[in-house]
């Protein structure tokens, strides 16, 4: 694929997430209205405030297809706490911390004790996201789990923050809709589809060593942790000569971005300041964007989107089918997914050259927050109509644009977003 410049790009966005037609170039806005943005991936769900668009007159929603990422966790690895705090136990030992230093660092200390045996888990934070997410599922689609006959398949990855996410969202459904029949599963067999990762694309694409030559430049460059470092040390001389300090500073950062997975943590966005924390997100957005949002990357997803499509398939041929297929995984899914299904404007193509104009047209928070979720809602006419099968769009229950033309939108007729689709996975 060629890089070319994007002059202008259109979404819109409501609870400063993505939807339809809002100018991208807000992101510096946005993170100053609510730095809780610049968390990037470790972002907590935002719950949409906006009204969903009637169904077309004569239209009634019967099925609905989904790809969710879990809710809020724990950080994964034990490094992302724990090389902070080394840095930290260090200076204490040699005295080198000042007064805030030490806080921060006891403060790391009794968090990083509630980490035991739970790194990756979801929090309570995250299970209650999933239930929202079921409970606004089935308040704004009643035909589809409120009827009879309704039905819902829900998958998971084979990872545990997935399958509670799954449980969390399932438990919503059948909570307003008791005759509800849910099939829940968990398999291996399903992870090729639901958790494949780019690695084999990586290795194909000729401009990847590029693009991380220009990511770390980035990231040397937004990295200025001189202020940040000298309320934390109280020498300058210590720093320089026994801290990395750029590295501490995004590892900090990192554990901060995270906190609003918890109830009751740690506040530490006072330790940067509004610049900082642009800065420090500049670096994240571009190395999410060159690794899941361009060149090859999205079709690391082929297989995701395969699976909606034959799923429709099948279920669109059913006159009387109501439900819904329920998939459960990754931000590494959902990232590439939007951009492959071109999803407001997921995909724009930005040059190596141009990387430090990527915060204007893409901002990677509006896609892939914790329990961020991608739906295609289907409806058919009404008994006794006749007309099309239709089909809208949605990223964390926000409407979608597609590039394709219709006459009542988010509504798209099925047969055009299919052919799109098939011509997406065809054309690499």
């Amino acid at each position: 694929m060629k890089f070319k410049t994007i002059l202008a790009t259109a979404l819109s966005m409501s609870s400063l997430m993505v939807s339809a037609q809002q100018d991208w170039t807000e992101a510096r806005k946005e993170i100053h209205q609510n730095i809780r943005l610049s968390a990037s991936n470790y972002l907590a769900y935002v719950d949409p405030t906006e009204p969903l668009t009637p169904a077309p007159k004569g239209y009634e929603p019967f099925y609905l297809s989904h790809y969710g990422r879990h809710g809020s966790r724990w950080l994964i690895g034990e490094w992302e706490y724990m090389d902070a705090i080394k840095v930290l136990r260090d200076a204490h030992e040699k005295q080198a911390l000042t007064e805030r230093g030490e806080q921060l660092r006891l403060q790391l200390e009794e968090f990083y004790k509630t980490t035991d045996k739970r790194r990756g888990d979801l929090t309570t934070v995250g299970e209650r996201q999933h239930h929202r997410i079921g409970r606004r599922m089935t308040e704004h689609f009643p035909e589809i789990f409120g009827a009879k006959n309704s039905q819902v398949d829900a998958r998971s990855t084979v990872v545990i923050r997935c399958i509670l996410s799954m449980v969390a969202e399932c438990e919503e459904l059948t909570a307003f809709n008791p005759g509800l029949r849910i099939h829940n599963d968990v398999s291996e067999a399903f992870q090729y589809y639901l958790n494949k990762e780019p690695h084999e694309q990586w290795i194909r694409d000729a401009n990847r060593d590029k693009r991380r030559k220009v990511t770390f430049d980035y990231k040397r460059e937004y990295t200025r942790p001189e202020r940040f470092c000298k309320q934390i040390f109280q020498d300058e001389a210590y720093v320089r000569y026994c801290v990395d300090a750029g590295s501490f500073m995004r590892r900090v950062f990192d554990i901060c971005s995270n906190m609003q997975s918890h109830d009751d943590a740690p506040d530490l966005y006072l330790l940067f300041t509004e610049q900082e924390l642009y800065d420090l997100w500049r670096i994240r957005n571009i190395d999410w964007y060159l690794d899941y949002s361009s060149g090859q990357s999205p079709h690391t997803q082929d297989n995701l989107l395969r699976n909606f499509l034959e799923t429709a398939d099948t279920i669109v041929r059913q006159p009387d089918f109501h439900g819904a297929t329920l998939r459960f995984g990754h931000e590494v899914c959902v990232m590439p997914l939007a951009a492959l299904m071109e999803l407001g404007h997921c995909y724009p193509e930005v040059p190596v050259e141009r990387l430090d104009t990527l915060d204007r047209v893409w901002a990677n928070y509006r896609i892939f927050p914790m329990a961020s979720n991608i739906q295609l809602v289907f409806y058919r006419p009404k008994k006794g109509k006749q007309g099309d099968i239709l089909v809208k769009a949605m990223l964390n229950e926000h409407e979608q644009s597609l590039p394709l033309e219709t006459t009542q939108y988010p509504y798209y007729r099925w047969d055009d977003v299919r052919r799109f689709f098939e011509k997406k996975l065809t054309r690499k």
